[in-house]
C-alpha cells in the first residue's frame, strides 16, 4: 500500500449500547420467519429491553422463550398495541400481513420494525406512507443483508470515505438454499409471499441505492423463472434486474433458490461495487473452499490490493442508531424515503418482469 493513503482500512470501534436497561422498550409479534431473532438480537445488543412476545401459535412463543427466557407472552398483540411502555415493535408476519400490520401498529403511536419484504402490493406501500404521515411513527425495515453483514458495513465506510471514488455500478448475487426442513405453505403462495424479487431481490436494491447513492431508480429489465421446483408452480427459484439509478449509477442483480446441499453455508452471497477509483468485492457468508467464516472483503484502488477479515470486528450501528431514531426521530440509521423507495422498486421489478424458462 502507498505510504501516503489517508484511507484508513481498520474497522472503527464496535458500537456500544446506546441506551441502559429500560429506556427503550420493545415487543415482539407475528413470529412466521426466524429472521424475528436476529432482529430482537440487534436491538438488544444495542441496550433495548425486550418486554413482550406474542404470536397465536403457541409452539412458535415456546421456541422464542428458550431463547430469550425474561420475555413476558402476552394473551394477545392487543396487549401489546395498548402498552404504553412499548416503543417499538418488531415483527414477522407472513410478507402479505407486514403492510397492515404496521399501519396498525402505527395507529398505536408505536414505531414498527418489520422483516423484509415489507409489502406484496403498492397498495400496501400507499398504506404505511399515509400512516406514516398521519401518525409521525417509522416502518422500519429489516435490511439485514446489508446491515446486518459486518463486511457489508465496512463497505459503506470505505465507499463514504471515497476509498473507490465515485460509484458507478453495482452488482449483487444473492444465491439461497431452499433447505431440507419444511417450509411453511405461505413460502411458495404468489400472494403470500409476494415473488422472488420482493422476497429476496429487496436486498440487492437497498444495497445498490445506498451504496450508489441514488434517491431513485428506474427498472430496466426484469426476469423470473421456476426452473427446479415444478410441485410448487406458484413459487420462483430463479430473478434477476438491471436498475439504472437517477445519477447515473447502475445496477445487475442475480437472486435464486438453487444452492447446492454440498456448499457449506446457506448462500455464497457476494456484491461487486464498482468505482472511479477501484473496486470492493464482498464474500458475506463464506469463502468458498477457502474459508468457512463470512465477511471477507477485497478492495482495490490506486494504492493496491487488500484482502480483509472483517467478521467480529465491525459490528452492527444500524441497531443503535435506529433506537436513538425512534427516542429522537431522528432519521441517522436510514430515512424513511429511503426504506420506502427500495421496498417500491422491488414491487416494481416483481411486477413487469418477464417470466422465462
Amino acid at each position: 500500500m502507498s505510504n501516503n493513503n489517508s484511507i484508513n482500512y481498520s474497522p472503527q470501534e464496535k458500537p456500544q449500547q446506546v441506551v441502559s436497561k429500560g429506556e427503550f422498550i420493545i415487543a415482539a409479534m407475528s413470529l412466521n420467519h426466524n429472521h424475528i431473532y436476529e432482529m430482537c438480537r440487534g436491538l438488544l445488543e444495542a441496550g433495548a429491553t425486550l418486554k413482550w412476545v406474542y404470536d397465536p401459535d403457541p409452539a412458535k412463543v415456546k421456541k422464542f422463550c428458550e431463547t430469550y427466557p425474561s420475555v413476558n407472552v402476552a394473551a394477545s398483540r392487543e396487549v401489546i398495541l395498548q402498552d404504553p411502555e412499548v416503543q417499538l415493535v418488531a415483527a414477522a408476519a407472513i410478507p402479505c400481513d407486514r403492510g397492515a400490520l404496521g399501519v396498525e401498529v402505527m395507529n398505536h403511536g408505536k414505531d414498527y420494525f418489520t422483516d423484509k419484504t415489507p409489502f406484496t402490493t403498492l397498495e400496501q406501500l400507499s398504506q404505511a406512507k399515509e400512516a406514516v404521515m398521519r401518525t409521525g411513527k417509522k416502518y422500519a425495515i429489516s435490511y439485514s443483508e446489508r446491515v446486518h453483514v459486518e463486511s457489508a458495513v465496512f463497505a459503506g465506510q470505505l465507499v463514504q470515505a471515497g476509498a473507490i471514488g465515485r460509484v458507478v455500478q453495482v452488482h449483487g448475487l444473492g444465491p439461497h438454499r431452499l433447505s431440507t426442513h419444511p417450509r411453511p405453505d405461505w413460502f411458495f403462495k404468489k400472494k403470500q409471499y409476494g415473488g422472488i424479487l420482493c422476497d429476496i431481490g429487496i436486498h440487492q436494491i437497498e444495497s445498490f441505492l445506498y451504496y450508489a447513492d441514488c434517491k431513485d431508480a428506474k427498472v430496466l429489465h426484469s426476469k423470473i423463472a421456476n426452473y427446479n421446483n415444478e410441485h410448487h408452480p406458484e413459487f420462483e427459484d430463479f430473478g434477476d434486474a438491471t436498475l439504472c439509478g437517477d445519477n447515473g449509477a447502475t445496477n445487475y442483480f442475480r437472486v435464486d433458490w438453487l444452492s447446492p446441499s454440498g456448499l457449506s453455508t446457506w448462500g455464497d452471497g457476494r456484491m461487486f461495487i464498482l468505482g472511479t477509483e477501484g473496486y470492493i468485492e464482498m464474500r458475506k457468508y463464506v469463502d468458498i473452499a477457502r474459508d468457512l467464516d463470512g465477511d471477507h472483503l477485497y478492495i482495490v484502488n490506486n494504492d493496491g490490493e487488500r484482502r480483509l477479515e472483517l467478521k467480529g470486528k465491525v459490528g452492527f450501528p444500524y441497531f443503535g442508531n435506529l433506537i436513538m431514531d425512534c427516542l429522537n426521530r431522528t432519521e441517522m440509521a436510514m430515512t424513511q424515503e429511503h426504506a420506502f423507495k427500495a421496498a417500491e422498486l422491488c414491487l416494481l421489478a416483481q411486477l413487469q418482469a418477464i417470466r422465462v424458462g
